[in-house]
């Protein structure tokens, strides 16, 4: 008898223009919990990265994790187009496809402003927020010439690293933290010259897309949002990013009336696979808050 994938069943699920996007969802014993928890990566991430989260995340409730449309095994994009209203469109599909919620949504890096928008668009949908040492476009630092210049360098050399096969050796440390079968498929799917290709898509549009945040942003209404912050060293980031970047967070939990602001004291950036018991904690607190709502109504 085959053994069950640790991150769960697969599945699939058409976007309204008929892309094929691939996911994973995986229930504990306790069955499915009082949310449905959903997984959006930052750039370029898999849903491999997710794993150690999910697992601990599904003895609660189910958890889903999945490919954005270039990375994975999802097909990719035709249309080349990859900014932020895309992103939340096809993370919009997925929901519509897992069923009426209520959801919460973890989203890392670039994928904290996905999420954002996908809850922004149907909210009534949405029971909580977790965003994971997120993009912020509170954050001055992140519209400076100097970050566009060093993406395009950074995006230069992943596309020069996944031809010659080794783009991969530069994340040994996240792979190694995965379970086996999810660090297989890490190292098979997330380091390809398509999904390099894939990242240089996103990036092109991350400075209008955070303008326009910035011009309107999401509105989320009374949904929970908790804001976790790396605190540790992260390769490429300054101490002065870091309080740059924090701070941001630390307003984006004020502007809801329910945020909340934690500190990842044991992490970098890769929060997932350096310090996965915060994401964990926070996912399982918000989903307490709705099974005591639920109690009570």
């Amino acid at each position: 008898m085959q053994r069950q994938h640790s991150q769960g069943t697969p599945g699939t699920v058409r976007t309204r223009d008929g892309r094929e996007l691939f996911y994973m969802e995986l229930v504990g014993p306790a069955g499915g919990g009082p949310a449905t928890v959903v997984f959006e990566g930052g750039l370029a991430s898999t849903r491999s990265y997710w794993a150690l989260v999910q697992q601990a995340v599904a003895r609660s409730a189910r958890a889903v994790v999945y490919d954005r449309s270039g990375l994975g095994r999802s097909a990719p994009d035709p249309s080349g187009r990859r900014d932020l209203p895309r992103l939340a469109a096809d993370l919009g599909d997925l929901l519509d496809h897992l069923g009426p919620g209520p959801y919460i949504l973890v989203g890392h890096s670039w994928g904290g402003p996905v999420v954002r928008l996908a809850a922004a668009a149907r909210p009534g949908r949405i029971a909580g927020l977790v965003l994971v040492d997120p993009t912020d476009e509170d954050c001055d630092l992140l519209f400076e010439r100097s970050v566009r210049r060093q993406e395009k360098i950074r995006h230069r050399l992943a596309l020069l690293l996944a031809r010659l096969g080794l783009f991969g050796l530069l994340f040994r440390k996240v792979t190694a933290a995965l379970p086996p079968d999810a660090a297989a498929d890490m190292r098979a799917e997330a380091f390809t010259v398509a999904v390099m290709r894939t990242m240089g898509a996103e990036q092109t549009a991350i400075e209008p897309d955070l303008r326009a945040l910035r011009d309107h942003p999401p509105a989320l209404g009374d949904i929970p949002v908790t804001v976790i912050s790396a605190t540790l060293p992260t390769p490429g980031m300054s101490p002065r990013a870091r309080e740059s970047v924090n701070a941001a967070h630390a307003y984006r939990a004020r502007q809801s009336p329910r945020g909340r602001h934690v500190h990842a004291r044991q992490a970098d950036h890769m929060v997932p696979t350096t310090e996965p018991r915060i994401i964990v904690t926070e996912t399982e607190r918000l989903l307490g808050a709705i099974a005591e709502r639920t109690v009570e109504g």
